[in-house]
């Protein structure tokens, strides 16, 4: 027995939103998944592309650790075609801001407006040749460096102007591969080079060969392998340096050492920021001290131990921060920097500070204006009102005080919407310069500590979240401060994810963001010109469309367009994260088409070949398979994908990427393709004809990831509906691999168990393979499914054992191993409707005198050997076959059918009797023949079962024989097999056996009134046929 989709329903309007959510907690793959992350492991190598030498362009690789697929939902009844991870998600891990991506320092278009302008048929006319130097600088500065070497190889007078000073002295190489080789090429360039940002050991060691001597800053991230060596030479070498900045992860291999020789080297710096250093000694402080008289900013945060004292010598210090800071003697330390003759800020969040020297640092200290106490436990158990603090022009922030309005109090204006106060003191044109100075201090501490809560405390802190904490990244991200701005965005992406393991967001913190007009001024840094901050925009956008009112907003604001635009970008992060979004937001059904009409199946289809999986773009390559999965799963998109050349696309990754993440969203998008069936023959056969896809299928049911094997058994379940792939899986080894799979997954997940259980019942439709699966020993493990509590599980392992049951020699493997007290079981306990009429028909199977004939005549073999009391066996099975039928009787109602033919009655029994998952069920001649002869046989429970079995297929004739003015139907919704089934009827001789069980005087009533209403429904069918023809 064949089981199909129902088609009645229109392909693209499933949905099954709602129970999925509350099934898994709030969201469920292609699902943002139960993901697994592991916090410590940053999903962004440090090393992620290549920059392009002389006039050459640039290629984006990177190396990233894998991330597990997310957890999905099925659509459609158990037991049909299924389309695989409806409610499909994905969440970006947190702890991977430190992974920032590409930012153009350029404050101008993006690549992707750069593309724009290049074919904007406005401009086909201009002859670039004639346009004075000083404007084609400025259109050199408006571009990324990869379009910026892409004009300058152009020709020799654009080589030359792409060269000038002003267009290299800043470089942002976070996301490039930055090694001595292209440091060497770039060198010629970089003799103005004022700005750094880097990332990783190999890129810092690089730095020198850049020959840049007038560098001013230095930024570095991934620094925790820098070592003292490699820091000291870029002191050396850089004497001029006035900007160092090494974090926000911790430099372990970095000591007082360093810090020395960068004292001793750098006699102009003036801000000095490190992160994660054990131990900061007197001596290295006292040299900065000596050595630095115009240091004016020093961060040494979340160190272990920093003298505290030496600390009190930074006489030209205006703002220090020890946030996270251990082993500090507090008595010490409130005592000397009260001393510090230029102290205005102070940060001492996440530190064991006490209200005393808290309070001695406000009493004492001369010139303090602002201290930040950020989630400092020991303060806060102290101190319930902060406004015993604060006095004019001084003010203490906790988590706990109103941290909008004590800023607000910095100045003396009147600032109407206090949520745009960093923004409304950024373009302040006749500003305080010291009030600014403080402004910018205190963005960017805010910024990192709350950066800091979000990631080590996800689960708590949630009520100054809602309170102000949504807020105050809102005010952030109107900065004027890029980084601040980032940090900002990551902070957002990260604080709303609840837990990596299953992969749920707080929806009470999306929601707040949303409220709050978050979602318009991230799709805003997503339009962006630089790719900072439109990739950590990207992220944030897909973290909150977990959440489906934020979903819905992200859509009406034009997001799916912006993450689109994304998806093509060159930069390898940004089209990852907006291909991250995507796949969120096409979760939703109404938000599919969205994305299908923007051309978001051809940006998706592109990123998969844009960076190859054997290189470092399986990440991309997974994003873009899980929305091409999730799309796939409506109809029209299907098509659409189909057309963009996607199910060649993902049948090339299911067969050659090695990633676990990609081919399990490979697989889960060629089952959802495949799953249309009827409705989309060419996206079945498409994936079914190639054969190196089913092979590349059937071997991924082996794979070591459990995600995998999943979605490669429910890829081959959709496919098995064809008849050609069904010869194709069972010649590439499919009975084999999938028997092997259902015996090692009874430990495994519920959709692991289903899908096994699924594919094996589509291939078990062809009477080899349904042999072959018996000879396996597949029967044995289907049984142990069938007695499974969860209903998904145990209904299609019915259905499998049901079409293996049709074979004698299943059956008696059946009755041998303990089947048939399972299936009784079934029988009368499911909750499953379809699952208990389909055991009744496979114990009807099994004792219908079949195997009866293989028991007699092959007695010395070694499987009768067994002693089988099959007599009492057959009497347990019938008994609760009888019992079965019983809960569909209606005594009085029925006894009115056989002596009445009225269409109202018959049509009330009908209503009342059918199954409505049975529609979905497409007979073959062999089964109807099987229960002709049924109603032949003595056992009359048998040919009740029988009866009732055709009728539930006489159900499925046809819909043009409902006629709603006559009240004459007695079919049901949906027969997508209508034809099929009227032939098999009419031809078989089914009628004349009909009438002659139901005139049979030890014919039982359900046995009477089942063959009446077969009969009527043929009868209508036959006239339907003739008007028709008429």
């Amino acid at each position: 027995m064949l089981f199909t989709k129902n088609s009645s329903t229109p392909p693209d309007a499933t949905k099954d939103g709602e129970d999925t959510m509350a099934r898994n907690g709030g969201f469920s793959e292609s699902g943002m998944r139960s993901w697994r992350f592991d916090n410590r492991v940053l999903r962004l190598h440090p090393n992620c592309g290549v920059l392009a030498k002389d006039g050459g362009s640039e290629r984006a690789n990177s190396s990233s650790n894998q991330n597990p697929s997310a957890r999905f939902s099925l659509l459609g009844v158990p037991g049909s075609v299924k389309k695989i991870g409806g409610m499909t998600r994905r969440v970006r891990q947190k702890g991977s801001q430190s992974n920032e991506k590409s930012k153009d320092i350029i404050e101008s278009n993006s690549e992707i407006s750069a593309r724009e302008c290049y074919t904007s048929d406005s401009n086909c006319n201009v002859d670039w040749t004639t346009l004075p130097d000083d404007t084609m600088i400025q259109l050199f500065s408006s571009l990324n460096y990869r379009d910026r070497a892409s004009l300058s190889s152009t020709c020799q007078t654009y080589r030359l102007l792409g060269s000038s000073a002003c267009l290299w002295d800043s470089l942002d190489l976070r996301c490039h591969k930055f090694n001595t080789s292209v440091a060497e090429a770039l060198s010629s360039r970089c003799k103005n080079l004022q700005k750094l940002q880097f990332r990783g050991v190999e890129s810092a060691n690089a730095i020198i060969s850049l020959q840049a001597r007038g560098l001013r800053g230095i930024s570095g991230d991934f620094c925790q392998d820098m070592s003292d060596a490699t820091l000291s030479m870029l002191a050396a070498r850089h004497d001029l340096l006035e900007n160092l900045q090494l974090g926000l992860d911790a430099c372990q291999r970095i000591s007082s050492d360093a810090i020395e020789a960068i004292a001793f080297c750098c006699k102009k710096l003036q801000r000095l920021h490190l992160s994660g250093v054990k131990k900061i000694s007197g001596y290295a402080i006292n040299t900065l001290a000596q050595h630095c008289p115009q240091l004016v900013e020093v961060e040494f945060v979340d160190c272990e131990n920093v003298d505290v004292v030496a600390l009190g010598n930074l006489s030209s210090v205006r703002y220090l921060s020890v946030a996270g800071a251990r082993n500090l003697k507090w008595d010490s330390a409130s005592q000397v920097w009260s001393k510090l003759p230029n102290l205005l800020g102070l940060d001492v969040s996440r530190t064991e500070i006490d209200s005393a020297a808290a309070g001695r640092l406000f009493s004492l200290s001369q010139n303090l204006k602002v201290m930040l106490a950020l989630n400092c436990p020991i303060f806060e158990a102290e101190v319930s009102n902060i406004s015993a603090y604060n006095r004019k022009d001084r003010l203490l922030f906790a988590l706990f005080s109103d941290i909008i309005e004590g800023l607000t109090l910095l100045s003396s204006d009147k600032i109407e919407n206090k949520r745009e106060l960093f923004s409304y003191w950024g373009k302040l044109k006749n500003k305080d310069k010291r009030l600014r100075e403080i402004i910018c201090w205190i963005e960017r501490v805010l910024s990192h500590s709350l950066w800091h809560i979000a990631e080590n405390s996800p689960r708590t802190f949630d009520d100054f979240w809602l309170k102000q904490g949504v807020s105050l990244l809102l005010c952030l991200l109107q900065s004027l401060q890029e980084d601040v701005q980032e940090r900002a965005i990551t902070t957002i992406a990260t604080f709303l994810v609840d837990d990596d393991e299953i992969a749920t967001v707080n929806c009470g913190r999306a929601e707040a963001v949303l409220q709050d007009g978050g979602i318009l001024l991230l799709l805003d840094l997503a339009r962006s010109c630089r790719e900072g901050l439109q990739s950590e925009a990207a992220k944030a956008i897909a973290n909150l469309s977990m959440d489906p009112r934020v979903a819905k907003a992200v859509a009406e604001n034009g997001g799916i367009n912006v993450l689109v635009k994304l998806v093509m970008s060159m930069n390898k992060f940004v089209a990852e994260e907006a291909a991250g979004g995507l796949w969120n937001l096409s979760v939703v059904e109404e938000h599919k088409s969205t994305i299908t009409e923007a051309g978001g199946v051809k940006a998706l289809v592109d990123l998969i070949f844009r960076w190859p999986s054997d290189g470092d773009g399986s990440l991309c390559q997974e994003h873009a398979a899980g929305a091409l999965a999730n799309l796939s799963g409506n109809y029209k998109c299907s098509l659409a994908v189909a057309e963009a050349g996607g199910v060649h696309t993902l049948l090339m990754l299911a067969h050659s990427s090695k990633a676990e993440g990609v081919q399990e969203q490979a697989a889960r998008a060629l089952a959802n393709l495949a799953s249309h069936g009827d409705s989309n023959t060419d996206d079945s056969s498409s994936v079914g004809q190639d054969a190196g896809a089913l092979v590349a299928l059937v071997q991924l049911t082996s794979s070591q990831h459990e995600g995998v094997r999943q979605e490669a058994a429910g890829a081959l379940w959709n496919l098995s509906f064809d008849e050609k792939n069904r010869e194709a899986i069972a010649a590439a080894g499919g009975v084999e691999a999938l028997v092997a799979l259902i015996q090692s997954c009874s430990n495994f997940s519920q959709g692991l168990q289903e899908r096994a259980a699924g594919a094996l019942w589509g291939l078990s439709v062809s009477e080899a393979n349904s042999i072959a699966i018996g000879q396996e020993g597949g029967i044995a493990p289907l049984i142990a499914l069938a007695h499974s509590d969860i209903e998904a599980v145990h209904e299609t392992a019915t259905g499998a054992l049901w079409n293996l049951s049709f074979n004698p020699g299943n059956a008696i493997r059946i009755v041998e191993d303990g089947g048939v007290s399972v299936l009784v079981h079934l029988c009368s306990s499911s909750t499953s409707k379809m699952a208990r009429y389909m055991a009744a028909l496979a114990l009807a199977y099994v004792f219908d005198g079949r195997m009866d004939e293989i028991v007699l005549v092959g007695s010395s073999s070694e499987r009768n050997s067994k002693t089988l009391n099959l007599d009492g066996l057959r009497r347990l099975a019938f008994k609760h076959i009888e019992e079965f039928l019983h809960t569909f009787t209606d005594t009085q109602t029925f006894s009115t059918v056989v002596t009445s033919l009225s269409l109202t009655t018959l049509a009330h029994v009908a209503e009342a009797t059918h199954i409505q998952e049975a529609r979905h069920l497409k007979c073959s001649g062999a089964e109807i023949g099987r229960y002709i002869t049924m109603l032949r046989n003595s056992y009359s429970i048998l040919k009740a079962c029988a009866a009732f079995a055709l009728f539930q297929v006489s159900l499925s004739l046809s819909l043009s024989l409902c006629h709603k003015d006559k009240f004459n139907f007695l079919t049901m919704p949906g027969g997508r097999h209508a034809m099929h089934h009227t032939s098999l009827l009419q031809n078989g001789g089914v009628a004349r056996v009909l009438r002659v069980t139901a005139a049979a005087a030890n014919s039982t009533l359900e046995t009477k009134v089942y063959a009446k209403l077969v009969l009527r429904n043929l009868e209508l069918c036959h006239s339907d046929a003739s008007i028709s023809s008429i």
